[in-house]
């Protein structure tokens, strides 16, 4: 997907905050091999390795736009790759610590994903992940219902992109049969307040219409973008907005 990091950036401090509560699970021990799938920015792959006594961190992402940005925060320590998540699994690496924070909800079918990446944990190690798992606000079907209307549905040829994130208890049992312990999953609200619709608009932007409007041929995509834009409007009409982005946060040791 073509992520735009100034887009992505505008709303960065409230996209920290639930990297601030993943940390907190983080086993500190010196010398960790660690992985962060999905690294974005790097700005948080480098504040987690700066938590760590002497780690090795790599951040691959599969966006140049983003890792373009990442090559600020490399260091001796960290080092950033561009490599897809499922590219990066079927290698033979194995890791102290698997992290990451906002990436894994974009990857299909969790029930055999998680299990994937845990056989790349090294024995005594951690697997510590953050996903949104807000995709029954508004703001996600809307975007559905949108795509399944005319014109925009013939020119999606029937695609809407429906969330793999489980819920809370599924991911404890994933962790469970597959040999973890020491298990933490808990979902947890965490309140943005916006100007108004618009600016919801511009933060569902940087993310969940990204692989709708990348579809979408010229011609209709301002058009979708107008119909998106004007439906949120209608739903919050009031100012500010209270968006209640809901996360869930998991760790386990294996």
């Amino acid at each position: 997907m073509a992520w735009n990091p100034d887009v992505y950036n505008k709303f960065k401090q409230e996209r920290f905050g639930p990297f601030y509560d993943l940390i907190k699970l983080v086993k500190v021990k010196p010398d960790l091999k660690v992985i962060d799938l999905g690294c974005g920015t790097g700005e948080l792959t480098r504040k987690l390795a700066d938590a760590l006594p002497d780690p090795t961190v790599l951040g691959i992402d599969s966006s140049q736009e983003m890792l373009n940005d990442a090559a600020a925060f490399q260091n001796k320590q960290v080092s950033f790759l561009k490599r897809g998540i499922e590219e990066q699994l079927s290698s033979n690496e194995h890791w102290d610590l698997i992290f990451s924070n906002a990436a894994i909800q974009w990857l299909g079918n969790h029930e055999s994903l998680f299990p994937e990446i845990i056989s790349k944990v090294n024995p005594g190690g951690q697997l510590v992940v953050q996903v949104p798992s807000n995709h029954h606000h508004f703001t996600h079907t809307s975007l559905i219902s949108l795509a399944s209307t005319k014109p925009f549905a013939e020119a999606f040829n029937g695609y809407t992109r429906s969330s793999p994130v489980l819920g809370i208890e599924n991911y404890a049992e994933l962790f469970f049969q597959h040999g973890g312990t020491e298990i933490t999953v808990f979902e947890k609200i965490y309140p943005h307040v916006l100007k108004d619709a618009d600016a919801l608009f511009d933060w569902v932007s940087g993310t969940a219409m990204i692989p709708y409007v990348e579809r979408l041929p010229p011609a209709i995509r301002q058009e979708f973008i107008t119909a998106y834009k004007e439906g949120l409007r209608h739903e919050f009409k009031g100012s500010p907005v209270f968006y209640p982005f809901k996360r869930t946060i998991m760790a386990a040791t294996f």
